[in-house]
């Protein structure tokens, strides 16, 4: 009989991004020693993966350098060998589609994440309507196309980024011939200025266009990461906190860690009438392959 993983909530940390700065959140790792530091404390407090990106210690400039991901890779997994490693293929506003594939290659991980659709990509200052950043986030169908097969080849399971409804609609006609293995993986971001913020609304409409087969997760930028995990907690889906989104915990404090942001989500998981998955659970709720990245 096979085990009911069905209760079972997924948490997800994001540690850093490519943005933030230790000026804005002193608990943004950068060097590797940070980096395995943070993990473990995640993974601790109830994290079965982590979404990276990496950055150059001396500059806390967001990298493609390989050397980089080498040396925080390997810490991380000295340190600790249990959490799942989730690359973002994203990596920086100005690195190049071969850079944005070289990892998958590289290191093989057990997730990675898949943008779906090119967009206005911002940050904005909502009290007063000024756009503090803005880049163009291309991501073309040849370049989505390109990350699938190099994911499918590496046997890294996409994790499906969907920031608008064009998103998914790119994704379903993509999936025409196949390019990504079924069943499904999404995430549903909210709150990035360019892209849909959260609603029950916006998440519902995601939740009615996703393949039935599906599984799904949210992050949310600042307070919306609260807003969607509660959401996702009760309706069956995964949870993404973590400092890349939101420097901030529940009480609107400088958050001690992305840890302290997964603690919050075990809570939510548990009001809800579930528990955090363990990294063994998650690969097989996820259908990730067997053994950890090339390192």
């Amino acid at each position: 009989m096979s085990e009911d993983l069905s209760n079972k909530c997924i948490i997800s940390a994001a540690l850093c991004g490519a943005v933030t700065r230790k000026e804005q959140n002193p608990a943004i790792p950068i060097t590797p020693e940070e980096y395995a530091a943070e993990c473990k404390k995640c993974y601790e407090a109830g994290a079965a993966i982590v979404h990276l990106h990496m950055r150059d210690p001396e500059t806390q400039v967001a990298t493609p350098e390989l050397k980089f991901y080498r040396s925080i890779l390997k810490a991380i997994k000295e340190e600790c060998p249990e959490i799942l490693i989730n690359l973002s293929s994203a990596i920086s506003i100005n690195a190049t589609d071969k850079e944005r594939i070289a990892p998958i290659k590289e290191f093989g991980p057990e997730l990675a994440s898949l943008n779906s659709a090119s967009m206005n990509f911002g940050v904005g200052n909502w009290k007063t309507g000024d756009v503090v950043v803005e880049t163009i986030f291309s991501n073309t169908f040849r370049l989505i196309g390109r990350l699938a097969k190099a994911m499918k080849k590496a046997g890294t399971k996409p994790e499906i980024e969907i920031y608008d409804a064009g998103g998914l609609q790119n994704i379903a006609f993509l999936q025409m011939k196949k390019i990504l293995v079924e069943p499904l993986h999404f995430q549903f971001v909210f709150g990035v200025l360019g892209g849909l913020p959260f609603t029950i609304n916006t998440l519902q409409y995601f939740l009615n266009h996703k393949p039935p087969d599906a599984t799904w997760s949210v992050c949310g930028v600042a307070h919306q990461q609260f807003e969607a995990g509660l959401c996702a907690a009760a309706l069956g889906g995964h949870i993404r906190v973590g400092l890349e989104d939101n420097i901030r915990n529940i009480k609107g404090e400088l958050a001690k860690g992305s840890w302290e942001q997964v603690e919050w989500a075990v809570k939510v998981a548990e009001l809800a009438g579930r528990e955090p998955a363990t990294p063994d659970e998650t690969r097989k709720m996820l259908g990730l392959k067997e053994g950890t990245i090339n390192i």
